[in-house]
């Protein structure tokens, strides 16, 4: 094989049909949305029941709008991570799984997003009950950055810096 031979089996990647590669990438993404699913199902199962405590009526009204925003954010966000899977179902066989790939990939990013805002307002709400202390927004900022850098930041410099160009 020359260079220049290499240098294209390189760009070109798998040799697969659409069809192929769609099937590949489905599977892909159905492990992923997997992990989403359990633990915004988990979340948002626990979040169901705090409602149901006595603890609940002595939050203060900030607190119980919080709450309030949190169950919306994670019935959303779970909403969004089981969309795929309806999805697949109701067009399986009518050859456009390419097209249900992207619709698909789409609905796990905006579940992420809502995940990452069900954490976010699931954390704000546990630390200030827990501490009432004005370091709150601070610390859930931090943890904020920390998701946006773990789930955005390192996935994205590792695509620039070793994506083929």
């Amino acid at each position: 094989m020359t260079d220049t031979s290499a240098a294209v089996d390189r760009r070109r990647g798998r040799d697969e049909t659409e069809e192929e590669r769609a099937d590949r990438k489905w599977g892909e993404l159905i492990q992923e949305v997997r992990v989403a699913q359990t633990g915004v199902q988990i979340l948002f199962g626990f979040l169901l029941t705090v409602v149901f405590t006595p603890r609940y009526t002595q939050l203060a009204d900030i607190d119980q709008v919080i709450y309030i925003v949190t169950v919306v954010l994670g019935a959303c966000a779970t909403g969004a991570l089981i969309g795929p899977v309806s999805l697949h179902r109701l067009v399986s066989g009518r050859q456009v799984k390419p097209q249900a790939v992207v619709w698909a990939s789409r609905m796990t990013f905006v579940g992420l997003m809502l995940l990452l805002a069900t954490m976010t307002s699931s954390l704000l709400l546990i630390l200030r009950v827990a501490t009432h202390d004005g370091f709150v927004p601070y610390l859930v900022t931090a943890v904020v950055v920390w998701y946006l850098l773990m789930w955005f930041g390192v996935p994205l410099w590792t695509r620039h810096r070793y994506s083929s160009r």
